[in-house]
């Protein structure tokens, strides 16, 4: 007996999904995904590595549904997928997650708890949900290679980082400097400008603000301002922030900016005074309510003027060490807000501390204990105790009477947990304390943007750092050079937020004041005379070994280490992290200790290095080989990364191999609730994987995913969609491969018969493979321009509308019944085609569903060798079999009867209800042709008796039309009410050759205006008797009047319609014959008076009757038209 097509008993998406996935197992389908792809052109995609110390979201199924679809395609084109998993084990998530659930901060660290002790915790820590992140790689159906994934604490990817610092370092590109740069207190580290631009770091937030009065020093400088002065001369500053006023020691100009003196009172102290602001800005410093209480005077100082006037210090705490207190240029000086005057702290302030370096002004520093410069806040983000400051430097230079109302405040209160964000703030205290001293103008509220952390949520401080740096801006003409060969999707976050990015790029702070990371491997003699960079462990073992001969170390670490050899435990022999590497000394070319400098590096080098990281370059895997592996062909990961591991990637290529380090990339939106709100546990509005794939499978969420909007556009989801999308797409599917294997077995079709040449099949058959392969045309393309959301689309509207709602349902007749005739083969053939090339192309985006229908169709047909698609090829276009006219056709067919069908819903008259005709205005020859050679599939699909075609719609259907002011607008804006009162005079003559495409243009004023009939809206009105709708250039109008005769004809559809779900309710086989008897109530005497025969061959009858005691195997009460009906039906035991 010949095998059948597996039937089901219904739809369990997730059922299916597990049952798929015990058969890859068993078969070992994702490792031969890669072996019979061996010698083939390879595709590389990099993996953006997840950090496993925290569990995955509902977003980390889109981005990976993303990624999963260009890898099966591709594998599916017959490419040698390389995708190797990897882990991001290092940085500030896994140490803030360790340091709270030990219940320490970073300042503990070497006190309480061993750097040794915490360094362990944070390696185990990191992969804690590893299992988690396991099991959704596997449930979604992921396919990345996880037998041998990178992970970035490896000593093997630590090597290759050191050997890319060294590279770096040999070009000049790594340095070390001390300037102001991002700091996160909460965190205990600096950060990068790209981690400072994360998405969300930046928000508005309400600080106190204050405009301060500085006293102008009187003396042969300042003499001439001091002409006509009411009081003390003050310079007015306004900021943003008052904690840094202590730190003060300068004020800055605009050189060519405008300044006058205002005699005025302090709106505090009440004090006549003069203050000198830039004159633009009066307004907004002298407002209405203060007219009559201040006089401007006359004489006007450009910027350039007042440079070199000194001032006295405003809150004398701390002296400065050096020349301070005077007025300096600044370009970034500029009249938008505050005075025109910015008070400069060079300590908390880049572009403070630029001005004042260039004009020769000190920052305000002090001595710790250590002896070193410290600007007045220290790394907690709160002012020195005097405790921790040098004793001298105090004597000196700290009024501690003055400073002790301060000591040890934090300048923020998130950084106190003691406080509320209620709580009276430094900034309030120190404004408030200017009040009486007669130092400030002015005390407000004010909203502005500030910088936050990335992983702590607290506010960042600008400090002076002692850092490392990557000289990024030495190549940033090159990276942006680069960049612009890079396929983006979308194309306006490569040309926008990463270009625009590329050309701000300041140099990257690569130093981190942490403990778990790879470490900087930088030694250095105390005086910074000598420094040397170590690039593999080769090098470093040699070092040692000097080191040991010039009795620095007693023994190399290193001395079991075998060069050369790169075996698991060959470089699990030691540790490169902290605190073993802190411990080692070098010795210099000069005999000197050297000792390795304490920075971490940033987390996002490592990322950014995977390419190299990964493949543990140059050592194990160089040259020929690495080349088939870099750059990658594709990566995609969310916006958030644009800025992160997107430009760590560029930046490292560029600057290392003048290379891409990916050619194509996906950028994707953020997954928000249905409401478009951030999604967090908080809100209690995050959605849990699991639960989704576990109710409706993964194949529904990843078609959800990708279906509902584009990859980069923000996703708003909402559960409710991945229900309509199993229950519309996946149930249609289901239930049009069930239609199939349910006739096919009856029939015994097995997909192993001779085609039946397609010239030789009813054109419906040649429309629907016309249609088929114009899909693989369309989808190809559109995965090969990185667009997957039309390719899905395409797919389900081809399986909903085309074949299931139409091919199917109009052929539904040539399964049934009778011997395998030609036409029948034909029918199943093309409809095997259809269905096994849909699996084919849906396999990327849906990989259960489409692999269980592949099996089951080759599980009989024997058609390919390969046991998945995963491993089959990607279908290929057959363009001699595309016939553009057919599908026109048939187009305006589906249009014609979606029109009708629309009208019977609107007055509710059912399908099965015929009608006598529908009138359709032909505007073409083409029209005309196509509507008839479809004319009776259309008369069938809608069930009306005829159709009549009209070239003249004048007396007929009465049309309105109004401009379009959309397209006419841009073009002739000037132009449109005269050319509304032309189109309101327009008779039904115009509209139509308008309509036709006959008028090229108007005539308005003695100007001719081109015009095409899409310039126009069209509209009908409906005929008594009639209904009519229009669609673009196609009018469609139905007669709704039913007869006596087609009431009849309608109630014997009707009853075929009960009869025939009886038969499936009751369980019969498609081929039983039944006896039907019908309660005989007037309507039905009357239908089957004239249809009876109609009735009986549709339903595979014997008998028909009307009777008035109604019995059978299987009664049912039912009801039509609103009124109850009893149906029997009893079935035919077959002849022996």
């Amino acid at each position: 007996m010949s095998k059948k097509f597996t039937e089901y008993k219904g739809l369990d998406l997730p059922g299916l999904a597990a049952e798929v996935l015990g058969k890859w197992d068993a078969d070992d389908t994702f490792h031969k995904s890669i072996t019979t792809r061996e010698g083939h052109p390879t595709f590389v995609f990099y993996e953006g590595p997840p950090s496993a110390n925290g569990l995955p979201g509902i977003h980390h199924v889109m981005a990976r549904t993303i990624k999963d679809i260009f890898c099966r395609y591709k594998t599916q084109q017959g490419y040698l997928v390389h995708r190797k998993a990897g882990w991001d084990t290092h940085g500030l998530p896994v140490e803030l997650g360790v340091e709270k659930k030990l219940g320490i901060t970073k300042e503990d660290i070497g006190r309480k708890i061993s750097i040794e002790e915490y360094n362990r915790t944070c390696r185990k820590a990191v992969m804690e949900f590893t299992g988690v992140w396991e099991r959704l790689t596997r449930q979604m159906g992921y396919w990345i290679n996880m037998d041998d994934p990178y992970i970035t604490y490896d000593n093997k990817y630590i090597e290759t980082l050191w050997w890319m610092l060294k590279e770096l370092y040999k070009k000049g590109l790594l340095y070390k400097g001390y300037t102001i740069q991002p700091y996160s207190p909460a965190a205990g580290t600096g950060l990068s400008t790209h981690e400072l631009n994360q998405p969300g770091c930046y928000r508005d937030v309400k600080d106190t603000t204050c405009i301060a009065q500085f006293r102008v020093v009187r003396d042969e400088r300042s003499e001439r301002l001091f002409k006509d002065v009411e009081g003390d001369l003050y310079f007015l500053a306004w900021t943003t922030t008052p904690w840094t006023l202590p730190s003060n020691t300068a004020l800055a100009v605009g050189p060519q900016i405008e300044y006058v003196k205002v005699k005025c009172s302090n709106p505090y102290t009440d004090i006549r005074e003069t203050v000198i602001i830039a004159r633009e800005l009066l307004p907004s410093i002298f407002t209405k309510k203060m007219e009559g209480t201040y006089t401007v005077e006359d004489e006007i100082y450009k910027g350039e003027e007042l440079v070199g006037i000194r001032y006295e210090q405003l809150m004398p705490m701390v002296r400065p060490m050096g020349d301070a207190f005077r007025v300096i240029p600044g370009d970034f000086v500029t009249t938008v807000d505050g005075t025109g005057i910015v008070h400069i702290a060079p300590t908390f302030g880049a572009d403070d501390n630029r001005a004042g370096k260039a004009a020769g002004i000190v920052p305000l520093f002090m001595i710790d204990k250590a002896g070193k410069q410290q600007p007045m806040v220290d790394r907690t983000g709160k002012f020195f105790l005097l405790k921790d400051l040098d004793e001298q430097f105090v004597k000196d230079y700290v009024n501690v009477e003055a400073y002790s109302v301060y000591e040890g405040r934090y300048v923020k209160n998130a950084y106190d947990d003691s406080l509320a964000d209620s709580d009276t703030t430094l900034d309030i205290d120190i404004a408030v304390g200017l009040k009486p001293e007669n130092k400030v103008f002015r005390i407000e509220k004010h909203t502005h943007s500030y910088p936050h952390c990335w992983r702590t949520d607290k506010p960042v401080l600008y400090y002076p750092l002692d850092s490392w740096f990557i000289r990024t801006t030495a190549l940033r003409d090159r990276m942006i050079e680069l960049n612009g060969t890079i396929n983006w999707r979308p194309e306006s976050t490569g040309s926008g937020r990463f270009g625009k990015w590329l050309e701000g790029l300041v140099d990257w702070n690569l130093s981190r004041s942490r403990f778990w990371g790879t470490p900087l491997p930088v030694w250095a003699t105390e005086d910074y005379s000598e420094l040397k960079c170590i690039g593999s462990l080769a090098e470093l073992k040699e070092e040692i070994e000097k080191s040991v001969a010039a009795g620095l170390m007693e023994s190399n670490p290193l001395a079991d280490f075998v060069v050369g050899d790169y075996s698991k435990e060959n470089y699990e022999r030691f540790d490169l992290h902290r605190p073993y590497v802190d411990n080692i000394v070098l010795v210099s070319d000069s005999g000197k200790p050297m000792h390795r400098e304490s920075d971490l590096i940033d987390v996002w080098f490592d990322s950014g290095a995977m390419p190299y990281a990964q493949q543990h370059y140059p050592f194990e895997h160089g040259g020929d080989y690495f080349r088939t592996v870099y750059p990658a062909d594709f990566i995609a990961e969310g916006v958030d990364q644009t800025r992160g591991w997107f430009f760590t990637l560029h930046a490292l290529a560029t600057m290392l191999f003048d290379s891409v380090a990916f050619k194509n990339i996906i950028s994707n939106g953020l997954v928000l609730d249905k409401n478009g709100n951030k999604m967090s546990k908080r809100l209690g509005n995050a959605v849990e994987p699991f639960e989704v794939m576990d109710k409706y499978g993964p194949d529904a969420l990843r078609w959800y995913m990708i279906t509902n909007s584009q990859p980069w556009d923000n996703l708003k989801f909402d559960v409710e969609g991945v229900d309509e999308v199993r229950r519309k797409f996946f149930g249609t599917l289901y239930n049009t491969y069930s239609f199939f294997a349910l006739y096919a077995n009856v029939d015994g079709f097995t997909g192993r018969e001779p085609e039946v040449p397609l010239a030789r099949r009813p054109e419906i058959d040649r429309w629907i493979i016309s249609l088929l392969n114009t899909l693989v045309r369309d989808v190809t393309a559109s995965l090969e321009n990185y667009d997957p959301t039309p390719a899905a689309r395409m797919i389900q509207e081809f399986v909903g509308e085309n074949l299931s709602n139409w091919y199917v349902r109009l052929n539904r007749k040539r399964f049934w019944g009778g011997g395998m005739t030609e036409d029948k083969l034909a029918a199943y053939q093309t409809l095997y085609t259809c269905l096994e090339t849909v699996s084919m192309l849906a396999a990327p985006f849906a990989p259960f569903m489409s692999d269980r229908i592949f099996r089951d169709l080759n599980d009989v047909s024997g058609r390919h060798e390969e046991s998945s698609v995963h491993i089959a090829d990607f279908p290929k276009c057959d363009q001699s079999v595309i016939d553009p006219e057919l599908e026109d056709m048939m187009s305006l067919a589906q249009q014609v009867s979606s029109m009708v069908l629309a009208l019977r819903r609107k007055v509710n008259i059912k399908v099965r209800q015929p009608l006598t005709k529908i009138l359709i205005p032909v505007l073409d020859a083409a029209m005309g042709r196509h509507i008839e050679a479809v004319r009776q599939l259309i008369m069938n699909e809608v069930n009306v008796k005829e159709i009549e075609l009209i070239s003249q719609t004048a007396g007929i259907i009465t049309k309105r039309i109004k401009p379009n002011f959309k397209t006419l607008g841009p073009r002739y804006g000037k132009y449109m009410k005269q050319i509304a009162a032309l189109v309101a005079t327009f008779d039904q003559e115009r509209i139509a050759e308008i309509e036709s495409g006959a008028v090229d243009h108007l005539e308005i004023d003695g100007q001719q205006l081109a015009v095409s009939a899409s310039d126009f809206e069209i509209t009908s009105e409906d005929m008594p008797g009639w209904l009519v709708a229009t669609e673009g250039k196609l009018t469609v109008a139905l007669d709704i009047t039913v007869t006596d005769e087609l009431r009849r004809e309608g109630m014997a559809r009707e009853l075929i319609n009960r009869i025939q779900n009886i038969r499936k309710d009751s369980g019969f086989e498609v081929t039983d014959k039944i006896d039907v008897q019908i309660e005989a109530l007037p309507a039905v005497c009357e239908a089957l008076e004239s249809y009876r025969d109609y009735v009986a061959s549709q339903t595979l009858a014997v008998s028909v009757s009307a009777v008035d005691d109604v019995k059978g195997e299987s009664v049912v009460e039912t009801d039509i038209d609103d009124q109850p009906v009893r149906i029997g039906v009893t079935r035919k035991q077959a002849e022996k």
